[in-house]
């Protein structure tokens, strides 16, 4: 009987062993069942209000009263939208407000953040970490000690009661310039250097380059400050007069004044506040993991 030589078996001397314990398969599988369990409770906490007040809005105010209460309209009915469709405040006025203000401003703030944390990403110039430190700096002051100046301001360019005094005021923020840097210094230079060697400017790399990798951070900042805007109360109760010119969040206020005791009809005005805010959000969800997983936040 023959026996066979063991075969060879090859070594990497410049790999080394594994020294890190394996957690066993059950262990891990546990792991993940707790995992699950603490993110269906978290997302049941988000979403049961939602969907109570979703539902309370097709309540009488007889329902929406009651005790105990039901979770589910008996009968359903739609006079809470009809009301507000054509009662006496421009909820659908103040919606559209809201979502001019919104939208504009956060034009503004992604072009003019873009803008200036490329240059304070990838460009030199004397000063540079001066600027930067400036602007880091204004993030520590409290938002409510720039009310009176920038209601000064507003008043002397005769913005009040207007929507350009809820838009201009908001866009120079600090935090999407340091957002926005961050993300462009995660990005290889190597591009950049093979762009310049082709005959590339500065304004060329920065559309057709650095824009196009940096749409994940740009929707995120996007996102962030459409709902920073569009959930401003103290600032347009300061500068919009008129009822007629109110965005929504201060409108709602107006809304739960009138219809203190008519629930459905206060719970019909949040959910019209609330649509647009998931839409958004469903929308841009991919784009805000992707900015997330590519370390956006890296410095």
């Amino acid at each position: 009987m023959t026996i066979a030589p063991p075969t060879a078996v090859a070594v990497d001397p410049e790999k080394k062993p594994s020294l890190a314990p394996v957690a066993p398969a059950g262990r891990k599988g546990k792991s993940e069942v707790l995992t699950y369990i603490a993110l269906i409770l978290v997302a049941a906490i988000i979403i049961v209000p939602l969907l109570w007040m979703f539902l309370t809005s097709f309540k009488t105010d007889f329902d929406a009263i009651n005790s105990p209460a039901s979770p589910l309209p008996d009968p359903i009915v739609t006079e809470a939208y009809s009301t507000l469709a054509t009662g006496d405040l421009p909820i659908l006025k103040w919606l559209l407000n809201s979502f001019v203000a919104a939208a504009a401003q956060t034009i503004i703030i992604v072009a003019t953040a873009s803008m200036a944390a490329y240059a304070l990403a990838r460009l030199t110039f004397p000063g540079k970490g001066i600027v930067f430190s400036v602007i880091i700096a204004t993030l520590l002051v409290p938002a409510v000690i720039l009310l009176i100046p920038n209601y000064l301001v507003v008043d002397n360019f005769g913005w009040l009661d207007t929507l350009w005094a809820v838009i201009v005021p908001g866009s120079a923020g600090a935090f999407g310039v340091f957002f926005l840097r961050q993300f462009f210094i995660s990005l290889p230079g190597e591009i950049e250097e093979a762009a310049r060697v082709d005959g590339a400017g500065d304004f060329r790399i920065f559309w057709q380059i650095i824009l196009p990798l940096s749409r994940p951070a740009l929707a995120t900042l996007a996102v962030l400050s459409f709902l920073t805007n569009w959930n401003d109360f103290i600032w347009p109760v300061y500068v919009l007069l008129s009822p007629e010119n109110l965005t929504l969040q201060p409108g709602l206020s107006v809304l739960q004044g009138t219809y203190s005791t008519h629930y459905g009809i206060v719970m019909a005005g949040a959910v019209i506040a609330s649509v647009p805010v998931l839409i958004l959000f469903s929308l841009a969800q991919k784009q805000i993991v992707e900015s997330v997983a590519s370390s956006g936040v890296k410095g």
